[in-house]
């Protein structure tokens, strides 16, 4: 009993690990770390794993690329829109502002970052909840 008096003693509360609101940032986080990847590498495509039956009727496991649209637009002038989605709906910033003017597209990767970091600390749950209903 030593050893337990030498510790502070406290009462453990779970976290809920089930809540859909948590589950929704992740998921936002996720789809930005895929616009990040490709942002900076041009070549980058997700994969999904497919099971396809052969025609002996054995199954094998196939890996697909899946369809990814990428979040910005480029303009003519060099200048790049970029828009951030929630499943197929974009996060409106403002009221009637939905996307992020950047003056090139070197800007990108650095501003799709901030994002994330701010998705991470919960700056953005606001925008989120909004962009659901």
């Amino acid at each position: 009993m030593a050893l337990l008096n030498s510790h502070k003693l406290t009462l453990y509360e779970p976290t809920n690990r089930n809540n859909s609101f948590l589950k929704r940032r992740r998921k936002l986080i996720a789809k930005i770390d895929e616009q990040i990847l490709l942002a900076t590498d041009s070549n980058y495509k997700p994969t999904k794993i497919k099971w396809v039956h052969n025609e002996d009727g054995t199954e094998r496991k196939l890996e697909i690329p899946k369809r990814m649209r990428r979040w910005w637009t480029e303009n003519l002038g060099g200048t790049v829109l970029l828009t951030i989605r929630y499943g197929n709906k974009l996060i409106e910033f403002e009221k009637g502002k939905n996307a992020i003017e950047l003056s090139s597209k070197a800007e990108l990767e650095p501003t799709l970052q901030n994002i994330k970091k701010a998705v991470e600390n919960g700056a953005c749950d606001r925008l989120l909840k909004l962009s659901i209903l």
